[in-house]
């Protein structure tokens, strides 16, 4: 009989294997043919328009028209409550669409977000998908609603997205008595692409809110993506320019410490460069680097043992980010009847590259980037990312380079396989390194719309002082149907001293094991629009096979109305085995800590939430049950009121009531916003945190104005204050004012 040490041996090359065998098994497979259910457009050329939102040019008159379109949601394939025309057509610079959104009823057309850079997806909207390489799996979303508001996102991984990237595009909308137009300019320099490929992949899409009507132009399983859609045939002579963007800031800040009595006043240049090598391969340098006008983060109170997970959101980190991803590691979401019930640092766990870990110490705090340069693009079938960082010296840490590499090639239909390498640790004096290998496997053209995803992926770190036990790997196999049956079986194994410096661990010395089943149903009533039920099941095993962590959610129920309304029922059965004690809660001397040893618990889960597009929306959970051997009970409510779209509140509450055998403790959460929204280019938003872990509360309030895309000013103020003596008498800690200008030259 094999020891558990043997078997473990053997996992890497087994991942090793399985990568080969995935490779040469799905090649044989029989993929639907692409142009089997591919619309063509022509596609041809003529002089910029005026962005007005009026199409009343001629070059509009004899661009390519598109009207087929079809309903997605509610029914697919139905014929559209309301009629949509597209227009395309391109000229040296820019790729231009024009849309008449027709409306019978043009005083009920939704449109509440007017500030620039929000998201609406409650809105009625038109989008433009389009991938340049026509190569199944990776493009852009751009996104337009009826007051001209932008919205744009890259797509990745065939049915991934990344939200937080910023493209430089221009759109203009207008309303009349027949609906509402839209007029988007999207300029070659903003893309990738390859200028000898004539033909790109491209499709549409329009929201009707008042219906809870999607419709577009090619879509399957309900869904559109970079592998769902149509062709623009016809693309010539595209031009750049130089392909460079210089974007100089100037920051001037003034920052003041309460407890130190100490004021500071300074002016921060820094510059960033962007330049195109060629239209698919782009280039990045950043000096000084400045992140003074990035969104803070949202707070989180979480009872657990392991480290929370808090996304990126500057802005040089996240251009080009799909090119740095691996394995397909995280990000599916947790809420809603598509989502999972997985947590996100679990589903993180053991990606090799988090940009988080650069600029940021281990606290949150900043740290000076002196520079930086990144390479990313695709070549052919290969998509490459490189980069490298200079980071300031702070506290014990020297100054430190960090570089990361990434190559990946397209292969099969919708697939790729590749491999990343790190070096450098930002936050330790320590030499550390790692290399991965990663396989992703997507096919949504099966029979009935089905879709079938899967990966393969295996990563050895490198710690200066540490010798073995520094591997991780994954297998995962999954069929994420939005209707009818879907399901997923997936081992992760992370080793006890795998540590990737610039990656994201938040459990060692465990294997993940996790599964999942449920049936989704379309119904046809006047109320109900989806249900759902299903079980997922995760086990989080130690290496030597002690149970660590086992959660089987039950999903008994969750459905979604007509009117976008979300409601769930789902039962939670957790095991844990603490092999030391666990200071679940401290405040000042006060503690409350967990025993070692095995608990067992349940909880019952009520969620039910409106839809925004109301003038008052709300959510409301409740979770309660046994816990640690005592009881615990978590209530959250959100509420929000937007009179106007010129003003919006929210506030948003968590409160935890835990008693246990060792103590009893509660924790509260709550969050307020309010956006002020001048309009579309000119907002003032403010949002204040306080949670009574860290008894303390912050203040962040932007004024931000965009006159056009790729030129902005704000005026951002964080203020902190501390509940230092512990008797709600909050003083000020820390308080940061910072105006930033920044202004896009694109040669």
């Amino acid at each position: 009989m094999k020891s558990a040490a043997s078997i473990r041996s053997a996992v890497p090359g087994t991942v090793l294997t399985v990568l080969c065998v995935l490779c040469a098994q799905v090649s044989a497979q029989n993929v639907q043919p692409i142009g089997a259910t591919t619309k063509s457009a022509p596609i041809g050329r003529a002089d910029a328009p005026v962005l007005d939102g009026r199409l009343d040019e001629p070059a509009w008159q004899t661009a390519t028209l598109i009207d087929d379109f079809h309903q997605i949601e509610p029914t697919e394939y139905a014929v559209p409550a309301e009629r949509t025309v597209v227009r395309i057509y391109y000229d040296d610079n820019a790729l231009y669409i024009g849309a008449r959104m027709f409306d019978s009823q043009p005083d009920a057309i939704n449109a509440n977000v007017l500030r620039q850079g929000a998201q609406f997806w409650r809105d009625d909207f038109f989008a433009v998908i389009i991938s340049p390489f026509n190569d199944q799996r990776n493009g852009y979303r751009f996104q337009l609603n009826p007051n001209g508001v932008r919205m744009e996102m890259l797509l990745f991984e065939t049915n991934r997205n990344d939200q937080n990237w910023n493209g430089i595009w221009y759109g203009a909308a207008s309303r009349d008595d027949e609906g509402w137009i839209a007029e988007i300019a999207i300029p070659f320099q903003t893309l990738s692409f390859n200028p000898d490929n004539d033909t790109w992949g491209i499709n549409f899409a329009r929201d009707i809110s008042r219906f809870q009507e999607k419709s577009g132009w090619v879509s399957r399983n309900l869904s559109q993506n970079p592998s769902i859609a149509g062709e623009a045939v016809g693309f010539e002579g595209l031009q750049l320019g130089r392909g460079l963007d210089i974007v100089p800031s100037l920051t001037l800040r003034n920052n003041k410490n309460y407890e130190a009595a100490v004021t500071e006043t300074n002016t921060e240049p820094s510059l960033d460069v962007y330049y195109k090598f060629t239209p698919s391969l782009n280039g990045a340098l950043t000096v000084n680097t400045d992140f003074s006008a990035t969104e803070v983060d949202d707070r989180q109170v979480e009872l657990t043992r392991f480290s929370l997970f808090f996304p990126e959101k500057r802005m040089f980190f996240l251009r080009d980010t799909d090119i740095f991803r691996f394995g397909r590691i995280g990000g599916r979401g947790g809420f809603g009847i598509n989502g999972t019930t997985l947590s996100r640092p679990d589903q993180e766990n053991g990606r090799p590259f988090f940009s988080r870990r650069i600029g940021l110490g281990a606290a949150g705090q900043p740290v000076d980037l002196e520079a930086g340069a990144k390479l990313s693009g695709r070549l052919g079938r290969w998509n490459l990312g490189a980069l490298a960082i200079r980071q300031d010296q702070f506290e014990d840490v020297d100054a430190t380079d960090v570089l990361v590499g990434r190559l990946s090639a397209n292969v099969l239909a919708e697939s790729s396989l590749g491999f990343i390498v790190t070096d450098g640790d930002p936050r330790s004096n320590l030499d550390n390194s790692l290399v991965g290998v990663d396989f992703v496997y997507n096919n949504t053209r099966l029979a009935g719309g089905r879709q079938l995803q899967a990966e393969a992926w295996y990563q050895q770190s490198d710690t200066e002082g540490i010798d073995e036990d520094q591997a991780a790997y994954g297998l995962q196999l999954r069929s994420p149907n939005r209707l009818g049956w879907r399901g997923g079986l997936g081992v992760k194994e992370i080793e006890e001293n795998f540590s990737p410096a610039l990656g994201f661990v938040n459990r060692a010395g465990i294997r993940d094991h996790t599964a999942e089943l449920g049936y989704a149903r379309r119904v046809s009533g006047e109320l109900f629009r989806t249900f759902f039920s299903g079980v997922d099941m995760q086990r989080i095993d130690l290496t030597d096979g002690d149970l660590q962590t086992q959660v089987l959610t039950w999903r008994a129920l969750e459905f979604e109305t007509v009117a976008s309304d979300q409601g769930r029922l789902r039962i939670h059965s957790t095991k844990e085995a603490l092999t030391e004690p666990f200071v679940i809660w401290s405040k000042g001397a006060d503690q409350v800590v967990v025993p070692t040893g095995a608990y067992s618990f349940d909880e019952a889960e009520l969620v039910f939430s409106t839809a925004s597009q109301r003038t008052f929306w709300g959510e409301f959970s409740y979770r309660a049950g046994d816990y640690f051997n005592g009881e615990r009970a978590r209530t959250g409510f959100g509420v929000g009121w937007r009179p106007s779209n010129h003003f919006q509140l929210t506030f948003n509450y968590d409160f935890n009531d835990v008693e246990l055998p060792t103590g009893d403790f509660n924790t509260r959460l709550s969050t307020l916003r309010a956006d002020v929204i001048f309009s579309s280019t000119m907002s003032w938003s403010t949002l204040v945190q306080y949670d009574n872990v860290t008894e303390s509360m912050g203040i962040n309030t932007r004024l931000h104005w965009i006159p056009e895309a790729g030129r902005e000013a704000f005026i951002v103020l964080n203020h902190n204050l501390q509940d230092l003596d512990l008797d709600n008498r909050f003083k000020s800690a820390a308080a940061d004012l910072a105006l930033k200008l920044n202004y896009t030259f694109r040669f």
